[in-house]
């Protein structure tokens, strides 16, 4: 069961595609090396851009607990867990203590995508 709002994910589904849409951005599947901060590097890029502050501001005002929930609704999209799997989805990312969900998530090219297969699974859509 979902605690973090349908509304705000799809919210978050609409702000990722206009972000990763922009010309500019171009995030790599993969880092060049293991110790790369690659995705902390192309987003210092965008640090400017209102689309990634609102989306920042947004994850940063959520409890530890929805965050978690987020970065579970990604990987539950991803194919990382089923459905079934959802309670220790929840419990890996809280257990991860993801210093920076936002731009963990936003370094993923198909994290929109990824957000909305994870409501989809949880019977929510953002097309209603």
């Amino acid at each position: 069961m979902l605690t973090i709002s349908p509304e705000i994910v799809c919210y978050l589904v609409t702000k990722a595609h206009e972000f990763q849409a922009k010309e500019a951005v171009v995030i790599p599947e993969e880092p060049s090396s293991p110790s790369d901060d690659w995705a902390l590097q192309v987003l210092a890029d965008h640090v400017d851009d209102l689309c990634l502050q609102e989306i920042r501001s947004i994850i940063e005002d959520m409890s530890p607990a929805q965050q978690s929930e987020l970065l579970a609704l990604m990987w539950l999209g991803r194919g990382d867990y089923d459905i079934d799997e959802w309670a220790a989805a929840v419990e890996d990312a809280m257990e991860i203590g993801i210093e920076r969900p936002a731009e963990y998530l936003l370094a993923h090219p198909m994290v929109a995508d990824y957000l909305e297969e994870g409501l989809i699974q949880h019977d929510y859509s953002c097309d209603e």
